[in-house]
């Protein structure tokens, strides 16, 4: 199975950012969250895994798989912190609970630890198991343009504030949904 070589570097002691989604486009709102994260939380790496399916979009409107990783790949360039991934494809992952735990099988002297968008926060609980996602791992929640104030009322920050890691850097207003309204994503 090809998801059991790593994407990136991997070796005991390491801590590696997980930020997963659809990059339907790739944008720099996430390159943002990745290198705020890399700074704040002194990351070695972080894995952009692109999702084949984002269980809680619609198809319709998504981009193949193979051209969000080709646009994930030449948003991260050459930072070769970043790396880019469909693992989730190799994995035959729907759910982030599920890669999560693959990956913690696998590599479990590695520290990983979720990043998400304080956009994400906002719609969490919708996550399938996503209070087990919080128990595995610790999740950092980068704040951003539109959402600084989700970890207030979020029903993860809630029950899980202690799990929680909220982290602030110069703010990036890029998002997908802007990108694809103007058209960008089309080819």
């Amino acid at each position: 199975m090809s998801w059991l070589r790593p994407p990136g570097p991997v070796a005991p002691g390491l801590h590696i950012g997980l930020l997963g989604g659809s990059f339907n486009p790739a944008h720099r709102g996430h390159l943002y969250v990745a290198e705020v994260a890399i700074k704040r939380l002194h990351l070695d790496y972080v894995w952009l895994l692109v999702a084949p399916q984002n269980p809680l979009k619609p198809a319709a409107d998504m981009l193949p798989l193979i051209r969000r990783v080709e646009l994930a790949r030449a948003l991260a360039g050459r930072r070769p912190r970043l790396v880019v991934s469909d693992l989730e494809q190799g994995l035959a992952s729907r759910y982030t609970i599920d890669t999560i735990r693959a990956l913690i099988c696998r590599f479990p002297g590695v520290d990983f630890f979720w990043l998400m968008g304080s956009d994400n926060l906002e719609q969490f609980h919708r996550w399938r198991r996503w209070q087990d996602i919080a128990a595995c791992l610790p999740i950092a929640v980068v704040l951003r343009p539109g959402s600084t104030l989700a970890p207030l009322k979020a029903k993860a920050m809630q029950r899980f504030g202690a799990r929680i890691i909220v982290v602030d850097g110069r703010r990036n207003e890029s998002s997908a949904t802007a990108l694809r309204a103007c058209g960008i994503t089309k080819g």
